[in-house]
């Protein structure tokens, strides 16, 4: 029973290991050239910075709120 147990929990680390495809070095947010060896590091703020593009227009309301984070404080141009 116990070998059992073992053999099921490594076919499902396995499975999903094999099945996700993700190899969870890199952070979502970041474009080419921005750091994210670590779970700290901030990315530049702008569209530049950012690995998918935004559709519209970046006005400076965007910079704004883009400078400002992860502080918790929020932008005071407006």
């Amino acid at each position: 029973m116990f070998w059992r147990l073992i053999g099921l929990g490594l076919v499902g680390y396995l499975g999903t290991k094999l099945l996700s495809g993700k190899s969870g070095s890199r952070n979502a947010a970041y474009a080419e050239g921005q750091p994210h060896d670590f779970h700290t590091d901030v990315r530049d703020a702008g569209p530049g910075a950012m690995r998918d593009r935004c559709d519209g227009e970046w006005t400076e309301v965007d910079e704004d709120l883009d400078e400002s984070f992860p502080a918790s404080d929020p932008p005071g141009g407006y």
